[in-house]
C-alpha cells in the first residue's frame, strides 16, 4: 500500500499543504471547490428526503417511547441540547488565540438517547428504515399504523429471522447493534483495532456479536461488507456508501432550526452561522452539512474536523481523489486516540456531496483534544469523549484565516456551533482517565502556545 518516493514528489508539488499533512502537522485547508447554493450541481439528495426522513422518526417515535424510556421526556424524539458555553469561550479566547468574537455554543450529540452519540442519529435511522421496508413487505404494517406494533412479540419474531451487519470504530456499532437487537434483528458488528473495549463489551451486552480486527476501519468494513453481502437475509449498513445513513444526520438540521429560533438567534447575512464537526469517514458531518445547506443556505458555513494522523476527508477533497486514496497511501499511520475519527479512507457517498457545500476542513493533535476535554469539564461541567472536542478549536482556526474577510462577515454578529459528537455511554473510570490526561497536559498549557 502507498505510492512510490518518486510518485508521492508529484502529488506534493501538485498539492504543496501535502507536506504539512504528511508531516503530521495541524493544517487549514480552505475549501476551493465550495459553491454558492445556486451554483450547486444536482445532489442525489433533496430538502424533500430531509422531510421525509423526519417524518419516519415521528412514526417510530411510539415505539422508541416504549422501548427506551429515556425518550419518554422528548415523546421519543431522539434528541439533544444546544447550549451557550461563554466560559469555555473565554478560556479557549486566552490559550489557543486568536480570540474570537461571536457566541460559541455546543451542540450536545453526546446526550443523545440510545446511542450516546450522534451515530444515534444514521445508525438509529438506517435500522429504522429497513425494518420498516421489511414489515410493510410482509404486509404486517402500514404508514398509518400506529408504530408501538414494532414492539410486538410477533414482529420481533419476524425480524429475528433476519440479520444486519455493520463496520465500525465503535460509536456507529453501538447504535447499530443496539436498536437492531431491540428489535429483534440478528446483529453483528465488525470493530476495527482502535475500537474501545468498553464499547465492545457494552454491545455484545446488548445481544450483538461483535467481531474483531487487528487492523483499522478499512478492514473491519471490507470484512463485514463480504459476510454480511453473501447472506441473502441480511443487510449491511454501509458507512462508506449509504444515503440512508446520510439521511439520518440530516434532519439534524431541521431541529437546530427549531432550536436557534427558540433562543431568538439570527442566521442571515448579518449574522452568519458557522458550524465544526468532528469527521471520520464523512457520512455525519457531511449528512449535517447538507441539511443545514438546505436550511440556511449561504449564510451558513460548515467545517470538518480531523486528527492530524487521520485527515482521510481532507486528502480526499484536497487531492481530488475523494475516495480512491487513503491517508496511508501518503504514509500517514491512521493511529489517534480519537477512536471514531480512525479512519483511512472517505465515503463516496458523502464526500462527492460536501465537496461543493463545506468551506474548509483543519486538523488538530491528540492532545489538544485531552485538553480541551478537561477545560470542558473545568469550565461548563460537561463531559465528552476526545475526539468529541475537536470542533471546539474550529472558531479560532476562522478567524486566524482570511475567511470571513473574504466573505464580507461581521465576526461580531456570528454564532458558533462546536458539534460534540459522543461521551455519555463512556464508564465513568475511562471518562476519569481521559481528564487526568488532560490536566497534566494543560499544566504547561500556556507556555506552549
Amino acid at each position: 500500500m502507498g505510492f512510490s518516493a518518486k510518485e508521492l514528489d508529484i502529488w506534493k508539488q501538485e498539492y504543496p499543504l501535502l507536506t504539512e499533512i504528511m508531516d503530521h502537522k495541524p493544517v487549514l485547508w480552505m475549501n476551493p471547490g465550495l459553491k454558492e447554493m445556486a451554483d450547486v450541481p444536482v445532489l442525489p439528495v433533496t430538502i424533500n428526503d430531509i422531510k421525509e426522513a423526519e417524518q419516519l422518526w415521528q412514526r417510530f417515535a411510539p415505539f422508541l417511547e416504549i422501548e427506551f424510556p429515556e425518550t419518554i421526556a422528548t415523546n421519543g424524539i431522539i434528541e439533544s441540547p444546544l447550549k451557550e458555553i461563554a466560559n469555555m469561550k473565554d478560556v479557549i479566547n486566552h490559550a489557543f488565540p486568536p480570540a474570537i468574537n461571536g457566541d460559541l455554543y455546543l451542540k450536545c450529540d453526546n446526550e443523545l438517547p440510545i446511542a450516546g452519540s450522534i451515530k444515534a442519529r444514521g445508525g438509529v435511522y438506517e435500522v429504522l428504515h429497513h425494518a420498516e421496508q421489511l414489515a410493510k413487505e410482509a404486509g404486517l404494517v402500514k404508514e398509518n399504523d400506529n408504530y408501538e406494533i414494532f414492539s410486538s412479540e410477533k414482529i420481533k419474531q419476524f425480524f429475528s429471522q433476519y440479520s444486519i451487519g455493520v463496520g465500525s470504530t465503535g460509536n456507529l456499532g453501538l447504535s447499530i447493534g443496539i436498536i437492531s437487537a431491540k428489535l429483534g434483528f440478528n446483529v453483528s458488528v465488525y470493530m476495527s483495532a482502535d475500537a474501545k473495549q468498553w464499547k465492545k463489551d457494552l454491545l455484545r451486552e446488548k445481544g450483538a456479536t461483535v467481531y474483531e480486527f487487528d487492523g483499522d476501519f478499512g478492514e473491519a468494513i471490507s470484512a463485514g461488507r463480504q459476510k454480511t453481502l453473501a447472506d441473502p437475509m441480511a443487510y449491511f449498513v454501509d458507512d462508506e456508501d449509504s444515503k440512508h445513513l446520510f439521511l439520518g444526520y440530516s434532519v439534524a438540521a431541521l431541529r437546530i432550526q427549531n432550536q436557534l429560533e427558540e433562543k431568538n438567534i439570527k442566521v442571515d447575512a448579518e449574522h452568519p452561522l458557522f458550524v465544526y464537526r468532528p469527521c471520520g469517514v464523512g457520512g455525519s458531518p457531511g449528512g449535517i452539512a447538507f441539511g443545514l445547506k438546505q436550511v440556511f443556505g449561504d449564510h451558513v458555513h460548515c467545517f470538518f474536523v480531523e486528527p492530524t494522523h487521520s485527515p482521510a476527508v481532507l486528502i480526499g477533497l484536497l487531492t481530488g481523489a475523494k475516495e480512491n486514496v487513503c491517508v496511508q497511501d501518503f504514509g500517514i499511520d491512521n493511529l489517534t486516540e480519537a477512536d471514531g475519527l480512525a479512519v483511512g479512507r472517505p465515503s463516496r457517498f458523502a464526500t462527492s456531496i460536501s465537496e461543493h457545500l463545506i468551506s474548509g476542513i483543519f486538523t488538530v493533535e491528540d492532545d489538544n483534544l485531552y485538553r480541551l476535554l478537561t477545560l470542558l469539564v473545568d469550565n461548563e461541567n460537561i463531559h465528552l469523549e476526545p475526539s468529541s472536542t475537536a470542533g471546539l478549536l474550529g472558531p479560532g482556526q476562522v478567524v486566524h484565516s482570511s475567511y470571513m474577510e473574504s466573505k464580507g462577515l461581521d465576526g461580531k454578529n456570528a454564532t458558533h456551533i462546536a458539534w460534540a459528537t459522543g461521551g455519555a455511554l463512556v464508564p465513568k473510570s475511562d471518562m476519569k482517565k481521559f481528564y487526568e490526561k488532560g490536566k497534566e497536559l494543560n499544566v504547561n498549557l500556556y507556555s506552549l502556545i
